[in-house]
């Protein structure tokens, strides 16, 4: 039965070849390989709740804090949006992200989803379990649907309808799927036991004559360290078509990377091109409805718990380690912006512990199955914190007009939670280590922690995916703009874009 090659959760680069922690689907599957019903099931509604943090939270959320002339073209955005992309993943963003091709893209050998059916299975974190792959493939699909819908509030009530279909397209395509492949792809845990009982697995990792001639060396060796390089040697063939981010040993558990700081950098880019709404500062352009914005945060904070304890991908410990981390973590950065708030302003705002909660949610992403339940109540504290300080001060400062401050909170809380994943998955900190399948073939182990090396990958991934999406966005958005223009006209803006896009208002009183 075949199985495709899943994605996440960590890597550990070694001298002597790469410890793998748990992650992605592997694409075949091991002679005792079940799908396990109740890891199934806990899938498919963790893919409801993120299908829920998108439809309706994340439109509620961005919605309320627009102004009422705007409101619709705020749903609108992010409903289609998450429709495109569903299309999109379909007929390739799948196959791009999580198939082999080289350390920065996948193939087209999953396009359409040719070769993926009921009975093809996707590997969890645990050797030989596995669910089916369309529940992956779905479950994945909803990642990919929220990453570019979240950067529409940085450019929202002054970017054409026409020119945001255009630019998800291509963002979606050059920035999000290539970020994915470089940090969750890779061979899957049960390619890494070399062993003629694993015959199919090991054919499909390395092809059928290099597997034939590991297995021969194999055989061959006659004491514990010819085994041990006969192992590091297939070890390396095993990686090769993995993500270049996941070799270099970063670690990201349900998308502080891949999914905040690459729209949140996005958000930012768009931001500066676009330039500041007409009236900015001389207008009125406070939220125009807060009760949806309470909703829609909460119906994020719910949502939540299917992207975090969903990325464990089984109903496990580690699942109510991510969901645990969820709670505490979220409302740890929500005291934290309300305090700082109240400490500056001399006053809490609901907006500002809405945000607060918010910034925890991202910062606690990429640690959710990493950190201590202690530790992500740390997290918490700073992401809330520093992300208020980057949304008042620092905006205020550099004067760009991000208008539901995207970079703000999920590209600084994302930057937070990727640098302090590596520290706090420290045992020494209650973090749960790194699990290393190629020190010990058969079941994955603790390999010895190392913070400082732990760090400069985390480092590494910040730095890479900043570059990544900076630069492609920016170049995507004056591709957009020579095409068909970015922004509509003054008349327009003003008038607003419900109006002036769709036709339609929110209130008709």
């Amino acid at each position: 039965m075949k199985i495709p090659s899943l994605f996440r959760r960590s890597v550990w680069a070694l001298p002597a070849g790469l410890a793998m922690a748990a992650a992605l689907p592997a694409p075949f599957a091991a002679a005792a390989a079940t799908i396990n019903k109740g890891d199934t099931a806990w899938m498919l509604l963790a893919t409801i709740l993120v299908i829920l943090m998108t439809l309706p939270g994340l439109a509620l959320f961005y919605g309320g804090l627009a102004r009422s002339k705007n409101v619709l073209s705020i749903f609108m955005q992010v409903f289609i949006c998450f429709s495109l992309i569903s299309v999109l993943w379909f007929a390739y963003g799948y196959s791009v992200a999580f198939s082999n091709g080289n350390a920065f893209f996948g193939g087209f050998s999953k396009a359409m989803l040719a070769g993926v059916d009921i009975t093809t299975m996707a590997a969890t974190f645990s050797k030989e379990t596995y669910v089916p792959e369309l529940v992956y493939v779905v479950f994945q699909l909803t990642f990919a649907a929220i990453t570019p819908a979240l950067i529409v509030g940085a450019f929202a009530e002054r970017m054409k309808f026409s020119a945001v279909l255009i630019f998800l397209v291509i963002w979606f395509t050059f920035s999000y799927l290539p970020a994915a492949h470089m940090v969750w792809w890779w061979a899957g845990p049960d390619a890494y036991t070399l062993s003629p009982d694993n015959i199919d697995v090991v054919k499909a990792t390395v092809g059928e004559q290099a597997a034939a001639d590991f297995l021969a060396k194999l055989a061959a060796a006659t004491d514990e360290v010819a085994k041990a390089a006969v192992l590091a040697d297939y070890s390396a063939a095993a990686s090769a078509y993995n993500g270049w981010l996941f070799n270099w040993g970063a670690i990201d558990f349900a998308g502080g990377s891949v999914v905040h700081i690459n729209a949140g950098v996005a958000g930012l880019v768009c931001a500066i091109v676009l330039g500041k709404r007409v009236g900015l500062g001389k207008e009125p352009m406070a939220p125009h409805n807060l009760v949806l914005t309470v909703i829609g945060a909460s119906l994020l904070w719910v949502g939540w718990f299917g992207f975090n304890a969903g990325s464990n991908l089984e109903a496990s410990g580690g699942a109510a380690l991510a969901m645990t981390n969820s709670f505490v973590a979220t409302a740890a950065a929500a005291m934290s912006w309300m305090f700082a708030e109240w400490i500056v302003k001399g006053h809490p705002s609901v907006l500002g512990a809405l945000s607060g909660a918010v910034a925890g949610l991202v910062a606690v992403t990429p640690a959710a199955g990493y950190a201590g339940p202690m530790g992500a109540i740390v997290l918490g504290l700073i992401a809330g914190s520093v992300c208020f300080i980057f949304c008042t001060t620092v905006k205020n400062a550099i004067g760009y007009d991000d208008s539901l401050d995207v970079f703000g909170v999920h590209c600084i809380g994302g930057i937070i939670g990727a640098i302090l994943t590596g520290v706090l998955v420290s045992p020494g900190l209650g973090g749960t280590g790194i699990t290393d399948y190629v020190l010990k073939p058969g079941e994955g182990v603790i390999a010895e922690f190392a913070m400082r090396a732990q760090v400069l990958s985390q480092l590494k991934a910040v730095a890479v995916t900043i570059l990544w999406s900076g630069i492609g966005s920016a170049i995507l958005y004056k591709v957009v703009d020579l095409l068909i223009g970015l922004r509509p006209t003054v008349e327009q803006e003003r008038e607003g874009l419900d109006i002036a896009a769709h036709g339609e208002r929110a209130y008709n009183y």
